[in-house]
């Protein structure tokens, strides 16, 4: 069964109707071809509508749609060979992020994401995509060898933070971010960031430091989630959809204010309705900014994104 969001309902029903009336249609022999030419022309005006008009909250709220595709669905899709590798090689293997080598199209990469469960098991088995120190870790020492081996990184961003758990933090999960995030400004690799889903706080900036970084057109980024913002401000979460307004988390705010630098459009009505369109589209705008990316020398490219992530947050009057 299809999961549908309250501001979806209105476009399923009409939906429905136009199933309802291809059925009767069918069973009674009768020629119904004008009237689902105009139900289909009302569904596709209602989705545009919907959808070109979405708030903010409402964009949250399609990023972590449980039908959304994951890190594992797009690897799935985008590459013909993956080969996952596991351990951070100092405490275990962390689930809530995948990695591993690569082709896509021909095109050896590392590809590094956090990776979401469906079913209850799973979740709890992912820790909901939560990274623990050592998830941090292992993305780190499959970066250095993607360095070693001179293949680009992507990473896939999709996490509600990083586990903020008392053992994380005894095992260091503030130095593991931070030494990830300084690692990342220097690597001589084409490194490419997206943020598929979710992108919360330092969770998904540990894997987010980039030459690009992109977003998913209903994904959002920042510095805390909606409902966490409203339970500081107003002790409460009924007030997250304020919370949302005022962040300016998605995309297309976080273009306009130069914090990333591109969206990736999805097919109407979300990537959770069409998997394998969203992937092909992923999967251009992965191997096009390698092959922009690698006509500069390692030099140039680091200089650029140490340059554009120290530009953040300046203000010169």
């Amino acid at each position: 069964m299809r999961t549908l969001l309250e501001f979806e309902k209105p476009i399923a029903e009409l939906e429905a109707k136009l199933e309802d009336m291809k059925k009767l249609a069918n069973d009674n022999n009768v020629d119904v071809s004008d009237a689902v030419r105009n139900l289909n022309a009302a569904i596709e005006t209602l989705r545009t509508e919907t959808f070109q008009n979405l708030t903010r909250w409402q964009r949250v709220q399609l990023s972590r749609h449980p039908d959304r595709p994951y890190t594992l669905d797009y690897i799935e899709r985008i590459c013909e060979e993956f080969h996952e590798l596991h351990g951070d090689r100092t405490v275990r293997d962390d689930p809530a992020i995948v990695g591993g080598m690569a082709k896509i199209n021909g095109k050896s990469v590392m590809i590094i994401g956090q990776q979401k469960g469906r079913k209850t098991k799973e979740r709890q088995h992912r820790n909901f995509g939560m990274a623990n120190p050592e998830g941090y870790r292992k993305a780190l020492r499959l970066m250095k060898m993607a360095e070693k081996f001179n293949m680009p990184i992507v990473t896939l961003i999709d996490t509600p933070g990083a586990f903020p758990g008392l053992e994380a933090e005894e095992r260091g999960q503030g130095e593991a971010i931070a030494r990830n995030l300084k690692e990342m400004m220097t690597l001589k690799v084409p490194v490419i960031c997206i943020v598929i889903g979710e992108g919360a706080s330092g969770g998904a900036l540990g894997i987010g430091i980039g030459d690009r970084v992109l977003m998913l057109e209903n994904s959002w980024y920042s510095v805390i989630s909606p409902e966490n913002c409203s339970t500081i401000l107003w002790r409460t979460w009924e007030f997250k959809e304020q919370a949302a307004e005022a962040l300016k988390l998605t995309a297309t705010d976080m273009k306009a204010n130069g914090l990333v630098d591109g969206i990736i459009p999805e097919p109407l009505g979300g990537a959770h309705l069409k998997w394998d369109e969203m992937a092909n589209i992923l999967k251009n705008t992965i191997l096009k900014e390698i092959k922009d990316l690698e006509k500069k020398s390692p030099a140039k490219r680091i200089s650029e994104r140490i340059d554009k992530f120290c530009a953040m947050g300046v203000v010169i009057e």
